[in-house]
């Protein structure tokens, strides 16, 4: 009987360990589910050549492993990685400017003897909604730029896309600022349509658009540009799939504006109603620091008829008086010799 019972308690005790072997080998491992924060340096490593500022005011001057939600920071289309620059109708912007951005200025400078070369690759996603369509910077955003850092701190290059409300395509041109001979009160902007219009195009009055162009470019829809200074001279190159490739040619070293005779009927019609209309220095920018600037810098402000909702940044992101640009692709450096 004694051996039967000390049987029956090795056989339990036996039992028991294999079942508590089986709980915890069977008992679920806690997961990693913390994700890793993808920052826009990742995406494009050039980031260490840049600062920002954003549409909030918030400026920063080391861009590596660098984020901002709402305004600076990545975001996937199901197949490719993008850095996103968003910025309101209105917030806090540069002591120089009325219009908020969320934007790089490149930390290195040049003169345009030297030169230097940018490029990207985006798709704008979204324009202001509201504004006047009888004024030219309404629903507009510049994507990349070439800013003057002494003299009149003009700028030889701004790149717009522009899309007026109910129009599936929007236009991507170019425009040149001159650089006023003497005091900077008549200065004025050529603009150069590469697909759709340029930036003299507007509306009858404030609530009408002209016709969609045929030839546009629709939010969403990806396009690149070039710009090479070589020389001296300005190399721009503009391709989308689907579309013609554009290219341009401009001497920053010798005015084509430098006398009265040599003003473009555009400025004459949509300047000199308004203002003196002034003559180019005839080196126009030659020894003169220049930089790059790309991201999103919003055109659309209270000026411009455009919705600000006072300055309430969530009221604006919520009711469509912002702007959004997204890049995959950009490289800043050197120029190159021209390819033709």
């Amino acid at each position: 009987m004694k051996k039967s019972l000390f049987t029956i308690f090795t056989l339990l005790l036996i039992v028991g360990c294999k079942n508590n072997t089986k709980t915890t080998s069977e008992a679920p491992v806690e997961k990693e589910t913390t994700q890793a924060t993808k920052y826009p340096s990742d995406v494009i490593p050039f980031m260490d050549k840049w600062k920002i500022l954003l549409g909030d005011g918030t400026y920063v001057d080391d861009l590596v492993n660098f984020q901002k939600d709402d305004f600076f920071y990545v975001e996937n289309d199901g197949k490719t990685d993008w850095v996103v620059y968003k910025t309101p109708n209105s917030g806090i912007t540069s002591k120089t400017s009325s219009n908020t951005r969320t934007e790089l200025g490149e930390k290195a400078h040049w003169i345009p003897e030297t030169g230097g070369k940018l490029t990207g690759t985006l798709k704008v996603q979204h324009v202001s909604t509201t504004g006047n369509a009888d004024i030219s910077s309404a629903y507009s955003v510049v994507v990349g730029q070439i800013h003057s850092d002494e003299g009149h701190e003009n700028e030889p290059l701004k790149i717009y896309y522009k899309k007026f409300p109910g129009h599936t395509k929007g236009s991507v041109f170019w425009n040149y600022e001159i650089n006023t001979k003497g005091d900077n009160s008549g200065r004025w902007d050529y603009s150069t349509a590469v697909w759709g219009y340029d930036f003299s195009q507007v509306g009858d009055n404030a609530t009408t658009s002209p016709a969609e162009p045929e030839d546009g470019i629709a939010l969403g829809e990806e396009f690149s540009y070039e710009v090479n200074i070589y020389k001296g001279m300005m190399y721009l190159t503009f391709t989308s799939e689907g579309h013609e490739t554009i290219t341009f040619t401009k001497n920053l070293l010798k005015s084509d504006f430098a006398t009265k005779a040599q003003i473009p009927q555009q400025i004459i019609d949509g300047y000199s109603s308004r203002r003196t209309v002034g003559v180019e220095r005839e080196i126009a920018y030659a020894g003169e620091i220049n930089y790059f600037k790309q991201g999103a810098y919003n055109q659309a402000n209270i000026k411009t008829g455009s919705e600000t909702y006072d300055g309430d940044i969530v009221k604006q992101y919520a009711n469509g008086s912002y702007t959004e640009v997204w890049f995959k692709n950009a490289t800043v450096g050197e120029s190159t010799p021209p390819k033709n």
